[in-house]
């Protein structure tokens, strides 16, 4: 049986999973790492952390979890939210060398690492609607080039879109949880 009561999923199949629970554990929710569909069916919500994009597309596939997903996403019983790797899987297109398969819930295209290498990544305060500035970080980040007319723009970075919503879907081309800031998962636990 199927129990979606407020308990908040992290993807723990690679990436830094362990920061987003770290988050999720100081606003006192009931967190669970999802690494099976089975997992999954508990929760109610569903972080997709940064990692790599490639792996963590790949890790989707042989786990089973991809389907269910997509499944829970299509009937409207899961809130996802998808930072760095997770927004790139979140797209509907993605631009990029060897680009994984993506989960394509969010009308938007996304670069992979369009702001360059590791040695790029910085830090950041964003100004985020209905939330306020929040201090975040861009490690090896993409960049979201096109939205769609659905697709509500939160918060921007020199002129270019780092936290959208669609519907019951977020996307982050930053990191809020590197830097333990709860502002932006506060409001994805309000979806």
């Amino acid at each position: 049986m199927e129990n979606h009561l407020m308990i908040i999923g992290v993807l723990a199949l690679q990436g830094d999973f362990a920061e987003h629970m770290a988050v999720l554990h100081a606003l006192n929710v009931e967190v669970r790492e999802v690494r099976t569909p089975e997992d999954l069916a508990e929760c109610s919500h569903l972080i997709i952390p940064g990692g790599e994009s490639t792996v963590m597309g790949k890790l989707l596939t042989s786990s089973g979890i991809r389907p269910a997903i997509l499944k829970r996403a299509t009937e409207g019983t899961l809130a996802i939210f998808g930072t760095c790797a997770g927004a790139i899987l979140l797209a509907q297109e993605i631009l990029g060398k060897n680009a994984p398969e993506e989960l394509g819930l969010i009308d938007m295209t996304i670069d992979r690492n369009a702001y360059g290498t590791q040695l790029q990544s910085f830090h950041a305060d964003i100004v985020v609607t209905d939330i306020g500035t929040v201090p975040v970080a861009f490690i090896r980040a993409p960049k979201i080039t096109r939205v769609g007319k659905d697709v509500e723009i939160l918060a921007s970075c020199d002129g270019n879109p780092v936290l959208v919503r669609q519907g019951r879907f977020l996307a982050s081309t930053c990191h809020p949880e590197v830097r333990g800031e709860a502002a932006v998962h506060r409001y994805f636990l309000n979806m």
